[in-house]
């Protein structure tokens, strides 16, 4: 079982690194398989009560990969790190299979340190699904679950669940629609796809400017009207200070100004 697991997470590799040339050369030059193998490892001893042998190995395998897998976590068949340098994996962590995750990936907990020895087999960490993507950078964070086949793009910042096949990104994630619904389904590296997803608070910012900026004109709008008409009522007491100085009372009635003008 253990060598069958193994043959596999070596041809995940080979089928979604088009830089891997050969199994050998992936067994010989990848870290991220490296760290995997490792984790086998431990996670039998883990399980089957040797805990301190375990953390030494897993310890070790961080020294030589500079990718941390913590032996107490759970990862699925077909897994691939891919660079790997920098990624993070708690206890808790539950990897379904055909999982990809790519350097400087967290998938850490947030409960405090404080009163440690409460969260002793409490659940901290997310759990990813099968087929799930997470890109360069991203913080997958707390007891969340990242639904089956969805991914999260380079640097987001996950703290809540994610439906089955939503792409995610942003600080804090939010999900958003590939314009290419279909190629969504197709495996995306970094988990974002190159065409671009529409971001709907961009969107929903692009629009609220759209309203400001139709706003402003209609304002400026009935400026110029209140200027005009401001200055057609100048123009009218200018008159009546005229007939006034020409003798004619300012109480006098319109009309009366009209008679005295066409005589």
């Amino acid at each position: 079982m253990f060598f069958k697991r193994i043959q596999e997470d070596i041809d995940s590799f080979m089928a979604r690194d088009p830089a891997a040339r050969s199994r050998l050369e992936v067994v010989l030059c990848y870290p991220g398989f490296h760290a995997i193998i490792f984790y086998r490892l431990s996670s039998a001893l883990w399980r089957r009560r040797l805990r301190l042998l375990a953390r030494l190995i897993s310890q070790f395998a961080r020294l030589l990969t500079a990718i941390e897998i913590h032996p107490g976590a759970t990862i699925g068949a077909r897994f691939v790190i891919d660079h790997g340098f920098g990624v993070v994996i708690g206890e808790t962590s539950e990897i379904g299979d055909d999982v990809t995750l790519y350097q400087g990936v967290t998938l850490g907990g947030i409960a405090p340190s404080v009163d440690s020895h409460t969260q002793v087999d409490i659940k901290r960490h997310p759990t990813l699904r099968n087929g799930v993507i997470v890109g360069a950078g991203a913080q997958v964070l707390g007891p969340i679950t990242i639904g089956e086949g969805a991914r999260i793009g380079a640097n987001a910042v996950v703290s809540r669940d994610l439906p089955k096949g939503v792409t995610a990104v942003g600080i804090p994630a939010h999900p958003v629609m590939p314009r290419d619904r279909m190629a969504a389904q197709r495996f995306v590296a970094y988990g974002t796809p190159a065409e671009g997803c529409p971001d709907p608070v961009l969107a929903t910012i692009e629009t609220m400017r759209a309203q400001m900026s139709a706003l402003q004109n209609r304002i400026g709008e009935l400026e110029a009207r209140l200027c005009e008409a401001g200055s057609s009522a100048d123009d009218d007491a200018r008159d009546l200070r005229a007939d006034a100085h020409d003798g004619i009372p300012m109480s006098t009635p319109m009309a009366a100004v009209g008679d005295h003008r066409r005589r």
